[in-house]
């Protein structure tokens, strides 16, 4: 099959949506389809353009057998609403005409967020009559509005127009967890447009690995360290201040350190608070090249997920699967209620305290620190757990088979002209 892929994050970008659609795109390759992506220029999760990229309108590349068509987009550190409309309208604009210049596909596969992307997918859905695949990897505007990202009446409006749009064109749309499912037929989705495929992680890739000799911990003086770490995207739905609260809570241990992994300029803000508190047993370190994701996680004797309490409940970041994948057990601060909670609980691999407290964080982690046995046992519940429900592979076969339904005849594969150049 010709699959087109419209993903405002891919590769290079080192976390969120990025990785997932970056190897779902390869994937597809190695199994014999032809895969085009149209996506931004990466800028996440700094805002800010790529060094290699800034400068062009478009550029298109060829990475590991998939062509990746780019184009600009207007970005800002802070976006208020002028800003990110004028984000999302240069994406719309030029990754339609970005789009336009290639072949036809049998089927486009389209990841929100953008949202406002589902104009111009709607739009190439007529052009070249094939279904289109709706994947949510978060429900917009709703998010954006509990956690406080989008607070403008008419913008809120806007958004909300486009999610009913959204829902409306798409032949088909896969939500990463059930909570969705109840979340878009309470909206009027139809149940048999929705199909739950779950965020996937790679257990060949992520996998336990033993902390002896561990280079990371080698690099930081962390060998004889009980090792907390929070890898991630620092944000408002994320909650992160309340480790550097806990660390204050704990700093009469000093065996027990806090490691925090982030976008250099979000950890400045986060240095802020731990200064005014006068927290020591905390080191902050930018974004690990990807290849070294693995020996950073096992570096860990624990690892964070972090949310707020407003937080939406069927939201569940993708770090989870990786986590569960590493081995090592999760400390989940998250709403109780929430899909996140539940999968940690369903999974065995971690434990649950109520987000934005310090004091239960803190209790969890010596709780954890004085029972290492119980971390063990954590860790290789939460590993099996990965590879029975969030392999790769698994996630893929129902992706292409779900392709393979909508567009049963695809187009035999073969040079067009208009097709654009790889470079």
């Amino acid at each position: 099959m010709r699959i087109l892929i419209y993903s405002y994050n891919y590769y290079p970008e080192p976390i969120g949506i990025a990785p997932l659609m970056t190897e779902l795109a390869e994937r597809l390759v190695e199994v014999g389809h032809e895969v085009r992506v149209i996506t931004a220029m990466p800028n996440y999760p700094e805002r800010k353009i790529y060094p290699d990229y800034e400068g062009k309108l478009y550029q298109t590349e060829e990475i590991n057998g998939v062509t990746v068509q780019r184009c600009y987009v207007w970005i800002r550190p802070n976006p208020g609403l002028v800003a990110r409309m004028l984000l999302e309208g240069s994406f719309v604009l030029l990754s339609f005409l970005q789009a336009l210049r290639g072949w036809r596909p049998d089927l486009i596969f389209s990841t929100s967020p953008s949202l406002p992307a589902c104009v111009p997918v709607a739009i190439l859905r007529s052009l070249y009559s094939c279904p289109v695949v709706l994947n949510l990897q978060d429900i917009l505007p709703e998010a954006a509005v509990q956690t406080g990202l989008l607070s403008n009446p008419l913008g809120i409006r806007i958004f909300e127009a486009l999610e009913k749009f959204a829902y409306y064109s798409a032949t088909k749309i896969s939500v990463i967890t059930e909570g969705f499912v109840d979340n878009l037929t309470g909206k009027g989705v139809p149940a048999n447009k929705i199909t739950c495929i779950s965020n996937w992680v790679d257990v060949n890739f992520i996998r336990p690995l033993p902390k002896a000799n561990n280079s990371f911990r080698k690099a930081h003086q962390l060998e004889d360290k009980f090792v907390v770490l929070y890898s991630g995207n620092i944000a408002r739905t994320q909650g992160v201040r309340t480790i550097i609260r806990a660390a204050d809570h704990l700093k009469d241990y000093s065996e027990i350190a806090f490691v925090i992994v982030g976008e250099s300029s979000q950890l400045a803000e986060l240095d802020e608070l731990r200064q005014e508190l006068g927290v020591d047993n905390i080191l902050m370190l930018p974004f690990t090249p990807r290849e070294k994701l693995p020996e950073m996680l096992a570096a860990a004797d624990v690892a964070l997920i972090m949310q707020k309490r407003q937080m939406v409940g069927f939201n569940m970041p993708s770090k989870t699967q990786i986590l569960l994948a590493s081995g090592r057990p999760i400390i989940a601060s998250v709403p109780d209620s929430g899909t996140t909670a539940n999968a940690i609980r369903q999974s065995g691999g971690g434990v649950v305290v109520e987000p934005e407290n310090p004091s239960a964080l803190a209790k969890a982690i010596i709780e954890l620190y004085n029972n290492p046995d119980r971390i063990d046992t954590l860790g290789k519940e939460g590993r099996k757990f990965a590879v029975a429900n969030y392999s790769f592979k698994q996630a893929v076969d129902r992706y292409e088979s779900l392709f393979q339904k909508l567009a049963p005849q695809p187009s035999p594969i073969m040079a067009t002209e208009g097709s654009p150049r790889r470079t």
